[in-house]
């Protein structure tokens, strides 16, 4: 990521800690105006929202530091820290939602004022729905794991509140209030779903998976096309840390080929690498020809 990537990032991060604060109280009106549990629900959810927002501004501030001594891969983890917090505390919203909704299940009630407390609840959703696709489209621009994790638990948020206005629709208009209760239920459930997917992408980061496959072809296309001089290329490997990808192979060349040749095919080889994948961090191991080759290995295209 570079510098105005990195301040676009921050700046999106800083905007989501008024914004949804902004959010939870058009949310928390809606509920005092009608006393709905779903609504109840929908604000509790928001709340996690507000406190997933300053945790995002702070840890993308601190994984945007340089390489330091203690560091020397960079900060760039700390992101996927903050992806799995924000992933447990979605998974919180939606118990806290559970326990507020199986308590009105044995006695629901009507509501009070439904049109207003709806309206609000919408206008909240769609301000929520705007910012959720701009943060998740910023971060995967940028390989913020921590932006594009906060864009995904607010669009989850817009999903509960979508289910919300269903039920509530559907109390008014049958009669039954139990929809209320139900529907928060229900809404838990898609809750707990869009913080599993949350941490399990995290953890991914956090244990250093693989690129995705057609990222890893890239790569290997790079590498096949621009190193030419050499003989193979083996035990290739690579790795995601926030918004930095990692490649590691070895590079094998003729026994008699000098250093300075050598080196050349590196400096082109890595050139190739970072036009598909700009900021990579590449470490090359030149190796003599005869040494037994391992891992994935990729086939150089030969000059013609």
């Amino acid at each position: 990521m570079d510098g105005q990537g990195n301040l676009a990032v921050q700046r999106l991060a800083l905007w989501g800690i008024p914004l949804s604060l902004g959010v939870m109280g058009l949310k928390m009106a809606a509920w005092w105006v009608t006393g709905s549990v779903a609504l109840l629900s929908d604000g509790l959810e928001s709340t996690v929202n507000v406190v997933a927002a300053f945790i995002a501004y702070f840890v993308i501030r601190y994984a945007q530091k340089p390489a330091d001594h203690d560091h020397p891969f960079g900060h760039q983890k700390a992101e996927y820290l903050s992806a799995v917090t924000e992933g447990a505390l979605i998974v919180v919203a939606a118990l806290l939602i559970v326990k507020e909704a199986i308590g009105h299940l044995a006695a629901p009630r009507m509501l009070d004022a439904p049109a207003l407390g709806l309206a609000i609840n919408f206008a909240a959703g769609v301000i929520n729905a705007v910012w959720a696709q701009l943060l998740i489209r910023t971060g995967r621009k940028h390989r913020s794991a921590a932006l594009a994790a906060d864009g995904q638990h607010i669009m989850s948020d817009v999903v509960t509140s979508v289910g919300v206005l269903i039920g509530l629709l559907l109390a008014i208009a049958t009669g039954y209030p139990i929809f209320d209760p139900v529907l928060a239920i229900l809404v838990a459930v898609n809750i707990l779903y869009q913080g599993w997917k949350v941490i399990s992408h995290s953890i991914g980061g956090l244990m250093d998976q693989a690129v995705e496959p057609e990222e890893e072809e890239a790569i290997k296309q790079a590498i096949a096309t621009h190193a030419a001089g050499s003989i193979g290329v083996h035990d290739l490997k690579t790795r995601r840390a926030g918004s930095v990808t990692f490649v590691d192979f070895h590079l094998v060349v003729p026994a008699a080929m000098p250093v300075r040749q050598a080196h050349d095919i590196c400096d082109c080889l890595e050139d190739a690498i970072r036009a598909v994948h700009p900021g990579a961090s590449i470490a090359i191991h030149v190796e003599p020809e005869g040494e037994r080759a391992h891992g994935i290995r990729v086939k150089v295209v030969k000059d013609v």
